[in-house]
């Protein structure tokens, strides 16, 4: 059996959310350890698989390429930034033509800014071009994905769920509103309930 580590499971989450997830923590002391992104419906996410419209990139580098790409998802706006130790996304992200479906697969990451705020955005491993039906059923498997996490949320020994009440409160209708909205622009036989 190999020691080598194993990837992490790329988590679906839209933008409403993802952008909320502004608290990062690690499972053990051990250096090389995964950061976490703590969702606020109650999962960790070392890993995140977003699905939208590329609408802008930039290179906002001083000295060197440092490109800053929008996604925008049903929900809101994912901020990618890639520069030269994620060649491959850079470069994607350089030769990008706007507006275009992509998907990408990458690590969430957080930055405080000068005001104390935090901004969360994604340190991308691939960004691929795709289709519009490959992200309609992005959309459609991320609102299943979160409505998973919200019947769960309650669950007695959910134990991300219990640091996502603590860390971001109780209160997570927001999220089910956003996958209700994303869901509206389809026609789509998503496993919503009606009373979701």
């Amino acid at each position: 059996m190999s020691n080598a580590p194993t990837r992490e499971v790329a988590r679906r989450a839209f933008a409403a959310e993802f952008n909320d997830a502004q608290f990062t923590f690690k499972e053990s002391d051990d250096e090389r350890a995964p950061l976490y992104a703590l969702l606020p419906t109650g999962e960790r996410a070392n890993r995140v698989f977003v699905v939208g419209t590329l609408t802008e990139t930039e290179d906002i580098g001083e000295d060197s390429e440092y490109w800053r790409g929008r996604v925008v998802d049903p929900t809101g706006t994912f901020f990618v930034y890639a520069g030269q130790y994620q060649p491959d996304a850079a470069s994607a992200l350089r030769d990008a033509e706007t507006p275009q479906y992509v998907a990408v697969v990458g690590k969430p990451r957080t930055f405080e800014t000068d005001d104390g705020s935090v901004n969360v955005s994604l340190r991308p491993e691939s960004i691929t071009k795709v289709d519009e039906a490959t992200r309609d059923r992005w959309v459609v498997e991320t609102a299943e994905r979160t409505l998973e996490r919200l019947d769960a949320f309650d669950d007695e020994g959910n134990e991300y769920a219990e640091r996502a009440r603590a860390e971001y409160g109780e209160d997570v209708s927001a999220y089910r509103r956003a996958l209700l909205e994303a869901l509206e622009d389809f026609d789509t036989e998503a496993d919503v309930p009606a009373d979701a």
